[in-house]
């Protein structure tokens, strides 16, 4: 098995690990409506972030997921999650975080890694 089988393989202990490891729960929406709430992938969501502009900390929000490819081809996503412009439809994430509270984001970034096997997405606050 080659080096790069073999690293998306163990994406399912690395990654998807909600027992042990770093997993959490994550339900992702597409815009058509399709949406899978038995995802698990790793996420932050974080309060400071640097200025460009003067590369100081400063308060803002952060909010990343990553999620393996195959795990959403396997939940029947046709598609990788991207940004959606205009009045479209987004493709929503929620998670809860350590303390229990949900949140809701629409994704603002995709960064697939299709070389490893996952996608990287940078979110932003969405109400509903």
């Amino acid at each position: 098995m080659s080096i790069r089988l073999l690293a998306e393989k163990d994406l399912a202990t690395v990654l998807e690990d909600a027992k042990f490891g770093f997993g959490w729960a994550i339900t992702l929406t597409d815009p058509s409506g399709h949406s899978d709430e038995s995802l698990v992938g790793q996420s932050n969501d974080i309060s400071q972030v640097i200025d460009p502009e003067t590369g100081q900390l400063v308060s803002g929000r952060a909010a990343h997921v990553t999620l393996r490819i195959s795990s959403l081809t396997a939940a029947g996503f046709s598609d990788l999650p991207r940004s959606v412009s205009g009045n479209s439809l987004p493709w929503v994430v929620k998670f809860q975080d350590i303390n229990g509270n949900d949140h809701t984001f629409r994704v603002r970034q995709s960064d697939p890694d299709r070389a490893l096997g996952v996608v990287r997405l940078t979110l932003e606050a969405y109400a509903q």
